[in-house]
């Protein structure tokens, strides 16, 4: 069954995104996608505005026996976000386990996508982070705990979809919030795309050179 505010794919989503970002065109902002989903939208967003793309790494930590379950999550620089509600710490043995698995991940994709330079300097940029929709927004908002270390001079959120719970705990952290679409009842990202296909490391690496 089709959601009536489906979008037909992530190309239609970020279409919407632009028009929402036009306000930015001129100010060269820096567009930082989550991969891997986010990285088309991305590309489309930084071409649209004449900005610069890149990539911010954040992982989410799973559940034990449920990986697709966000317990937190962890950053490129090592820093982990618990949520208050999983009732784990981080001196869980098991969240350690989980925190190593997914930096392991983070560093060997760095190393993939920009094998020739280091990640893009955000100090004193207008900064737009992408993704194709927030569930919890665990991941969302450890990576702008990241982003945020590095002092923008404006950060701004755009999304495809989210709940409104999500959007709300994003707000305080940042400048602006851009989503289109945010439902009443809201079970998955993938809920919201009629067509929603994995995105490959090697699509990923193609769109960032």
């Amino acid at each position: 069954m089709v959601c009536l505010m489906s979008y037909k794919s992530r190309d239609e989503a970020a279409a919407k995104l632009i028009e929402e970002l036009s306000a930015y065109r001129g100010e060269h902002p820096l567009i930082l996608a989550i991969p891997r989903g986010a990285v088309p939208m991305g590309k489309q967003i930084a071409d649209a505005l004449d900005g610069e793309l890149d990539v911010v790494l954040v992982r989410k930590l799973g559940a034990p026996g449920n990986p697709e379950y966000a317990i937190g999550s962890v950053d490129e620089s090592g820093f982990v976000q618990i949520n208050k509600e999983a009732g784990f710490s981080e001196d869980d043995p098991y969240v350690k386990e989980e925190t190593a698995r997914q930096l392991e991940t983070i560093r060997s994709r760095r190393k993939s996508y920009t094998p020739q330079r280091e990640p893009i300097d955000l100090a004193n940029r207008t900064v737009i982070v992408v993704d194709d929709g927030i569930a919890t927004g665990s991941t969302m908002l450890a990576a702008l705990k990241a982003i945020k270390s590095q002092k923008p001079a404006k950060l701004v959120v755009a999304v495809g979809v989210a709940p409104a719970e999500a959007i709300k705990r994003i707000q305080k952290e940042v400048d602006e919030v851009v989503c289109p679409k945010i439902p009443k009842l809201f079970f998955a990202v993938g809920q919201f795309y009629s067509e929603f296909a994995q995105v490959s490391d090697e699509e990923v690496i193609t769109l960032l050179k």
